[in-house]
Order: C-alpha cells, then sequence, then structure tokens
C-alpha cells in the first residue's frame, strides 16, 4: 500500500477536513423557574428520574409554594438542561433540597455544583440555618459533590435510612449547617 501524495490531497481539501467541528452549545443561564417552565420541567424531571419522578402536579404545588428557590439552567433554545428546588420550613430556620437534577448530556462539567452554590447561597441570604437532603446510598457521584460543599451524614447509622421513599427504597440523609459564618 501506497500513500498518496499530499499534493494530489490538496487538490480535494474535503480529504484533508476532518468531521465538521460539532457545534458548541449556547452557555447555559441559571435563573428562577418561572410558570411557563413547568411542562419543561416536567419532562426533564421524567427524563433523569424516570419511575421516580415527581408527578406534574406536584411540580406545580412546588413552584407555588417554593418558587424561591427552584432555580434551573436554561440552554436558550426551550429546554432546560437542570435544576435545583429548596424548600423551606414555615419558621424559615431550616430547608431541604428536593431535586438537584443535571441532564445526563451536561453532567461531569460542575453544573450540578454551580446549582447547589447558587441555592446555598440564597438560602444562607435567607437566614436559613441548616439545610438537610437525602441522597441514594449508591449515588457516589452526588455524595461526593455533596460532600465537598460541607454536608455530613447526619446520625445515627451514618444517616441511612432504611425503606425511607418505601420498601427497598433506602436513602441517605444529609446534612450541612448554614448558619452564620458557616460556609
Amino acid at each position: 500500500m501506497t500513500a498518496e501524495p499530499l499534493e494530489r490531497s490538496l487538490d480535494r481539501p474535503e480529504q484533508l477536513a476532518g468531521p465538521a467541528p460539532f457545534p458548541y452549545p449556547l452557555p447555559l443561564v441559571l435563573r428562577p423557574a418561572r410558570e411557563s417552565d413547568l411542562p419543561e420541567l416536567r419532562r426533564l424531571d421524567e427524563e433523569v428520574f424516570q419511575e421516580v419522578a415527581y408527578p406534574g402536579f406536584l411540580l406545580r404545588q412546588l413552584y407555588d409554594i417554593y418558587a424561591e428557590h427552584f432555580l434551573v439552567l436554561d440552554d436558550g433554545e426551550g429546554r432546560l438542561r437542570g435544576y435545583v428546588l429548596a424548600a423551606t420550613t414555615a419558621l424559615r430556620r431550616d430547608s431541604w433540597i428536593l431535586g438537584l437534577c443535571v441532564t445526563h448530556d451536561r453532567r461531569r462539567h460542575g453544573l450540578g455544583r454551580e446549582l447547589m452554590v447558587e441555592v446555598l447561597a440564597r438560602l444562607r441570604d435567607a437566614g436559613i440555618e441548616q439545610v438537610r437532603l437525602t441522597v441514594e446510598p449508591s449515588n457516589r457521584a452526588a455524595i461526593l459533590l455533596y460532600r465537598s460543599l460541607g454536608f455530613l451524614p447526619e446520625e445515627p447509622d451514618g444517616g441511612l435510612r432504611r425503606d425511607y421513599f418505601g420498601p427497598g427504597m433506602d436513602r441517605q440523609v444529609m446534612r450541612l449547617e448554614l448558619g452564620r459564618g458557616a460556609g
């Protein structure tokens, strides 16, 4: 087998060019959720969480109650690529992260961290003292993210709660003390 001379290849530039460059996606915008986002939030939640996704009516109610701490990642083309939702107690001292998700194609780019950092800053500014969340015990990536943000397993038993969401649906409960000057 002989190689084709470079001069002949230059006569056919399509052979030198690699595949067409993949268009880079538009930068994502982190913003508060809007009522008009609800159908897209449902699609996103079903895509990421599948059989344990929130039903549409519950997403609606969560938005109505906790909109100030319901943040989304908007791709600018009509699709949401992630969200975080924090629910604050009536006394406004404690909060729970009820949902954090990023689409599979956008993971491992720091977007979950960006969502969490922003919602934690908003919670801290609102005077929240502690934040809790639950995570599937086998979800090592999420646990590492939460630990890197300062969350620790809530005792007893390292935060492990058997059948937390029903039979076979164990969760690990983690907590972050925000308090004054924390975080």
